[in-house]
């Protein structure tokens, strides 16, 4: 078996979640509405966009990937691989949400 790299990881996750917004634009297109109505709340829920005082988790973070794929400027590889560093070699702190250089993470509950 393969040793996967972080790198890897997030655009295989990037990847599958561009796969996951293909899907919702068909929805859309067959039922105009779908995400704003039906889609939007469920995968906020699944992000977990609105439990503040939290730190990011890795259950979360696809989701997360996906609410940015469907963001006008998508998801960025580059931090995307951060989160994930941070959050693989984390003990369980709250430290594993802050990516290591300050830079925007995927976790849309902190202010920054």
């Amino acid at each position: 078996m393969a040793n996967i790299t972080t790198q890897q990881l997030a655009e295989l996750i990037i990847g599958i979640a561009r796969t996951q917004q293909a899907m919702v634009d068909a929805m859309e297109s067959q039922k105009a509405g779908f995400k704003g109505s039906h889609f939007a709340s469920a995968l906020d829920n699944a992000a977990k966009i609105r439990v503040t005082n939290r730190p990011l988790t890795l259950q979360e973070l696809p989701a997360r990937a996906l609410l940015q794929c469907m963001g006008r400027a998508g998801p960025n590889v580059e931090q995307l691989t951060r989160d994930l560093e941070a959050l693989l070699n984390a003990s369980g702190t709250a430290s594993a949400a802050t990516p290591a250089d300050g830079g925007q993470s995927l976790d849309m509950t902190s202010p920054t």
